[in-house]
């Protein structure tokens, strides 16, 4: 039997890395060939979360044609966010919970989306579906799974589904949801040791938004003005990749868990469309957005309006 590759996104988050691993012991414990890897660097949220469960993190690769033929996609679909030779493998399965776009196949698949917060709130039902017992450590890493997406239930994404979800798989895991939760975001908006590229590229993702390229990074931080106090720096680094990658647009995103609102930093020609979707002035390149903490359904769809406009 040959070997299947389970994978996330680039620049891997918790749901990406955590789900690849839950899913990928699923598909072996019905008596598939499948293994975990990963198309990023690991971050400190994550590293919290497998280390606190003793788990390791999937290996690294940067292709995947050379290892296999077959491949699943977990917590993406859109393949300018997916292995860079993806076009050269057959995609078996994919699970997600984004909108879908630039995405299309020369076989049927099985394709699972659906509008819940996290992956892992997917794959809940997929090992009940299968009658497979999720185990104790297993089920810790999807929990950190729901509490990452969902910024600890306070999240717009946040469905009941992610909530009953998240509880079933604290008290497999033998965890009190909302202290580990806060624990690990914690853990994960610690960026001291961070360079300015690696808070650019720790969390970054490139959306096509009508003819415009347009790449969205986003951090958290217990206080935003301990990233910020780079913004030079910052602003220099997103000039950069701009240049590099021909973008329209680089958001960089810092998100303050306490109080649930971010500071965006817009670099590039249309840099104006963020003013337009948030209905903000930019004032040096930023702008605070009230109350907006979920990329994909606070930012990315109206930035993708304002885009059409």
């Amino acid at each position: 039997m040959e070997k299947v590759l389970v994978f996330g996104h680039k620049n891997p988050d918790t749901d990406t890395i955590c789900s690849a691993i839950a899913y990928a012991e699923l598909k072996n414990k019905i008596g598939q060939n499948a293994e975990a890897v990963r198309l990023g660097e690991v971050n400190g949220e994550t590293q919290f979360a497998l280390n606190y469960f003793k788990k390791d993190a999937p290996r690294l690769v940067e292709k995947v044609a050379s290892e296999a033929k077959e491949v699943i996609l977990v917590d993406h679909n859109e393949r300018q966010q997916s292995a860079d030779d993806i076009n050269e493998v057959r995609v078996l399965e994919v699970i997600d919970h984004h909108r879908i776009a630039n995405f299309e196949t020369s076989d049927p698949l099985y394709y699972r989306a659906e509008p819940v917060g996290c992956t892992a709130t997917i794959l809940n039902k997929l090992y009940k579906e299968n009658g497979v017992q999720i185990e104790k450590e297993t089920a810790g890493l999807m929990l950190s799974a729901i509490i990452s997406d969902s910024l600890l239930f306070k999240s717009p994404t946040c469905t009941q589904e992610d909530v009953d979800a998240a509880k079933e798989l604290a008290e497999i895991a033998g965890v009190d949801a909302d202290t580990y939760g806060l624990d690990m975001l914690k853990a994960g908006a610690d960026l001291s040791d961070k360079s300015v590229e690696q808070l650019i590229s720790l969390d970054a993702k490139e959306f096509p938004m009508g003819s415009s390229k347009v790449e969205i990074a986003q951090v958290n931080a217990v206080d935003t003005n301990d990233v910020l106090v780079h913004k030079a720096d910052i602003e220099a680094a997103l000039s950069k990749v701009i240049a590099e990658k021909g973008l329209d647009l680089f958001l960089f995103v810092v998100t303050d868990i306490l109080t649930n609102d971010s500071v965006a930093v817009a670099i590039g020609n249309e840099a104006s469309k963020v003013e337009q979707a948030f209905n903000v002035k930019l004032d040096n390149n930023q702008a605070t957005l009230k109350g907006v903490v979920s990329r994909k359904k606070q930012i990315v769809p109206v930035l993708t309006e304002a885009f059409a406009k």
